[in-house]
């Protein structure tokens, strides 16, 4: 009981401890809470002293900024007015002692107009950019005056020698001075061979090349400065007459429809197959030439370096396509149909090229004056082949044949036709653009006609002779004439074997009627009929091959018999000794063909009525020739070849 009492008393005065340690507590944190607060207080007091000074700190910093960036822009209008000075000095002493330091001056110009253009606050610019902007025309007009100068300095007409050494080997003239070859046909048959050496154009440089980049940066300055069409003008200026003169160096003369037609046709034809090389050249070369000298210098400006090439350009393909022109609407004839075509083909070989170079709308003109002269070409040479078909059929030339040989206007048909075939190519062009159709069977049928003109023509002409045999033997001429030239062509196929038999029996036919008609009458003069005495009877005077008429025969009618045959055989031999068969193996088929019926018959007569007049007084005034003299005699015929 006693220790429990002891307890209680401990722990309450533990417990009073304790209380009296939390009121201390609470004491010491109140006044630290009163310390607190009086700090707080001061703090605010402070701050509120030091605001003043804080500002006054930040406006400095301010200033301070403001004064650097201010610094900042002054050194840069000063280094644009020191750039602005130097671009002038350069400017001022011209672009010919240093032409890369004066385009560099211009472009620092440039960016100083830009720049002061830009500082609508600065009190000077204004007066600046004016000031820029008069040196910078001054700066242009120098630059046009350089690049003029340049573009003159360095811009000479092609010497013709330096032309034909860029040709492919094969198309260069064998002989200094010599433009070509005047009848083109070398040309056309090179451009038809297509196992031939490649053929290489190799356009020269009409400005050194070195140059080249140079021209471009003052072009383009000066585009930048808005002075194209200046740019336009100086370029053409130098350009056009170089070009033009360049192709009168060459040959190339600018002649009208009149010109034309005053030409004699030798002199006119050379002319022709000149132009026709000068084309190519103009194309290949020239105007190649040109074309990348434009596509170098306006580089960048496309529609620029079009309008210069188009107006570089005009005057010299005007001058090209105006003897083209000509030709076209001149005086159609039958000879001008293969140069027609020669001049088609070359317009047909080169529009590809000439679509290329003479892209866009700057030379639409040009293009369209090709195309519409590629146009009346083929339409002139379409009109010149159905008028040389007409011209056959009518043909009413009274040149006399008198020895019945192949008429001029036969072989000169012939030859026609065989050049013909050597424009397949180019006609069957001509037939699908005119008539439509299989080209080959459009050519057969022109052919054919052509063919049947010659003949209807022929048999006109044949009825000029007076003499049935010489008739016959003419038509035999021509139309064996026409047969062998179309075996030996290209024609054969075209034509067929059929067309070629057919004409065969017609030559023969003329040969038989030719023997028919020289021959008959002859050849009575050999016949029995006729010779028996009027009181006739089987039985003969002398028997066996006495002095009695053979026979029954009466010695005057076998003597007036050879008297006869001897004058009309010398005729037929002074006659047709003036007549001519030009073929050799046909002149040699119809003689043999005379001899085969005459020499038998004659020998006949001799045997069975000569002893009639060998037993009578001069036999040899009767008997003048033997079968071998006659057969001699035979082989004068036909003697007088003028051709074949």
């Amino acid at each position: 009981m006693g220790i429990a009492v002891g307890g209680v008393d401990l722990l309450s005065e533990k417990a009073a401890m304790m209380r009296e340690c939390l009121q201390k507590s609470e004491t010491i944190t109140d006044n630290v809470v009163t310390i607190l607060g009086s700090f707080d207080h001061r703090l605010s007091a402070l701050e509120t002293a030091m605001r003043p000074t804080q500002i006054r700190t930040h406006s400095i910093r301010k200033a301070h900024e403001n004064i650097d960036r201010t610094l900042k822009a002054a050194e840069v209008i000063l280094a644009h007015f020191d750039q602005y000075r130097q671009a002038e000095a350069k400017i001022l002493k011209g672009p010919h002692e240093d032409l890369e330091n004066y385009l560099e001056a211009i472009d620092k110009l440039r960016s100083n107009i830009q720049f002061f253009g830009s500082k609508k606050g600065f009190k000077s610019s204004d007066g600046i950019v004016v000031h820029a902007n008069n040196l910078l025309a001054k700066a242009i007009s120098k630059l046009e005056d350089e690049f003029r100068q340049l573009l003159l300095s360095y811009s000479k007409p092609v010497e013709p020698e330096r032309l034909f050494d860029c040709l492919p080997n094969s198309m260069r003239p064998s002989s200094p001075g010599h433009e070509g070859d005047p009848s083109g046909k070398n040309h056309h048959s090179e451009s038809h061979n297509n196992n031939a050496e490649a053929v290489v154009y190799t356009p020269p440089a009409l400005i050194p090349p070195r140059f080249l980049p140079l021209l471009h940066d003052l072009a383009q300055q000066m585009v930048e400065a808005g002075h194209q069409q200046p740019l336009l003008k100086i370029y053409r200026d130098a350009r056009s007459h170089v070009l033009e003169e360049s192709l009168q160096k060459l040959g190339v003369e600018k002649l009208n429809k009149d010109d034309v037609q005053k030409l004699q046709w030798e002199i006119l034809e050379a002319k022709i197959g000149n132009w026709i090389h000068f084309m190519r050249i103009a194309v290949k070369l020239l105007f190649a030439g040109e074309r990348k000298v434009c596509d170098q210098i306006f580089e960048g400006f496309d529609s620029l370096s079009e309008q210069c090439f188009a107006e570089v350009t005009t005057n010299s393909v005007s001058m090209l396509l105006s003897f083209g022109e000509a030709i076209a609407k001149s005086k159609r004839s039958p000879e001008k149909l293969f140069v027609l075509l020669d001049m088609y083909e070359i317009m047909q070989e080169l529009h590809s090229e000439i679509e290329t170079l003479f892209k866009g709308k700057a030379c639409s003109a040009i293009r369209e004056a090709a195309t519409s002269l590629t146009k009346r070409l083929a339409q002139t040479a379409q009109e010149t082949f159905g008028d040389f078909e007409e011209a056959v059929e009518k043909d009413a030339t009274k040149t006399a044949v008198t020895d019945g040989t192949v008429h001029p206007l036969t072989s000169y048909v012939i030859n026609y036709v065989k050049f013909l075939f050597d424009y397949q190519s180019t006609l069957k062009q001509l037939f699908q653009e005119f008539e439509g159709g299989e080209d080959s069977s459009q050519l057969a049928s022109v052919t054919v006609r052509i063919m049947q003109a010659l003949q209807t023509n022929l048999d006109g002409k044949s009825k000029q002779y007076k003499d049935l045999a010489l008739t016959h033997l003419f038509l035999m001429n021509n139309i064996h004439y026409i047969v062998r030239s179309v075996r030996r062509s290209e024609a054969k196929d075209l034509l067929g074997d059929d067309w070629v038999q057919r004409h065969r029996r017609i030559v023969q036919q003329h040969a038989n009627q030719y023997k028919r008609n020289a021959w008959a009458k002859i050849l009575q003069c050999l016949s029995i009929q006729g010779l028996t005495s009027s009181g006739g009877g089987s039985g003969t005077a002398g028997g066996d091959g006495g002095t009695g008429s053979s026979s029954g025969a009466s010695r005057a009618i076998v003597k007036d018999r050879f008297k006869s045959f001897n004058i009309m055989f010398e005729e037929l031999h002074q006659k047709q000794s003036q007549w001519t068969v030009p073929d050799t193996e046909l002149r040699e088929s119809l003689r043999l063909a005379v001899a085969e019926v005459l020499l038998p018959a004659y020998r006949s007569f001799v045997k069975r009525f000569g002893p009639l007049v060998e037993s009578g007084k001069n036999p040899q005034k009767y008997i003048k020739y033997s079968a071998e003299d006659l057969d001699r005699m035979l082989g004068e015929f036909f003697e007088v070849v003028f051709g074949g």
